[in-house]
């Protein structure tokens, strides 16, 4: 299908043209993540459970039923979402508006004819007052432009994040997308163990997030925004946040602390508008990281490459 934004490197997202759009694209990527989520075993911070950008859109690593590999990719330039299994089977259902309830059915039925039967929990995580997955006609728009740029700025950004996080020698997540909170995330390690994190989150077992948090972070990614925060943001936050973060002085300078979200935001529109949108992001990652590991006393020498510091 063609898209009329062409090859734009950082489209615009302005929340108020998308809401619905990326309201409904949320659970459907929960269907296809929580599918991942029961045929994987657990791993450390919910890292087993995350989907990754592709050439195309993103997609589930592979995963085991029964003997059979397979892995569900959301296709954002033909608008598809394809399952492949390793015997060369494909099943492929269009990306087009729907009930949230409709494209659970499909997603599950089409599971069944290949012989790869999932029950899957269908209470949405994250996500205050949700319906279930299996039962929702409220979320049922899709605009194939909007998918597309949306997934156009998830590689964009996640190229940026990768070239940030090879300068880390310490413990390091992988780039991935949470699609509980649907962001694009990588997240450093101190090495040192965190107080118990409070939980509290909705829809979301308090026992996950205090094992996700386990150990000092500094975390950082993209997030498109929601209904409470409709802007699309680059983010940033420290657990536990030392003391002086909030007013610590960050790169570039229209990056700020928000009291609300209790971590550091770039505005992505600022971003894109740049003459460098990668450098200006790179500045804001680094400089964020710089000030949650010097405040927090981290071991910046025996983390980091040999000449990767700025501080």
């Amino acid at each position: 299908m063609a898209q009329t934004i062409g090859k734009t490197t950082w489209p615009p997202l302005p929340y108020e043209d998308w809401r619905e759009t990326a309201a409904t694209l949320h659970l459907w990527l929960q269907i296809v993540g929580k599918i991942r989520l029961t045929l994987t075993p657990w791993l450390n911070h919910s890292w087993h459970v995350t989907l990754h950008t592709t050439a195309r859109g993103l997609s589930t690593p592979p995963m085991w039923h029964q003997g059979t590999s397979f892995q569900i990719e959301f296709d954002f330039i033909d608008h598809r979402l394809i399952v492949r299994t390793d015997d060369g089977r494909v099943a492929i259902l269009p990306l087009v508006s729907q009930t949230t309830k409709a494209f659970y059915h499909h997603v599950i039925s089409t599971l069944e004819q290949l012989g790869l039967p999932v029950q899957i929990t269908t209470m949405p995580n994250e996500i205050a007052d949700a319906i279930p997955l299996d039962v929702d006609e409220a979320h049922g728009t899709y605009d194939p432009e909007f998918a597309h740029r949306y997934w156009r700025i998830l590689a964009q950004a996640g190229r940026v994040l990768e070239y940030f996080r090879s300068n880390f020698l310490g413990k390091s997540s992988p780039v991935h997308y949470f699609w509980g909170s649907a962001d694009l995330a990588v997240t450093r390690f101190s090495g040192r163990e965190a107080p118990v994190h409070p939980g509290g989150i909705p829809n979301l077992p308090d026992w996950i997030t205090r094992e996700a948090y386990s150990h000092e972070v500094s975390s950082a990614g993209f997030w498109a925004g929601g209904e409470q925060y409709p802007r699309a943001i680059f983010y940033s936050y420290a657990y536990p946040e030392p003391m002086g973060f909030a007013r610590a002085s960050v790169s570039p300078s229209i990056a700020h602390y928000d009291e609300i979200l209790r971590e550091f935001v770039l505005p992505y529109d600022e971003v894109r508008a740049a003459a460098s949108p990668e450098s200006m992001l790179l500045d804001f990652l680094q400089s964020t990281y710089e000030a949650a590991a010097n405040l927090g006393g981290w071991d910046r020498r025996a983390l980091e490459r040999t000449g990767a510091s700025r501080g």
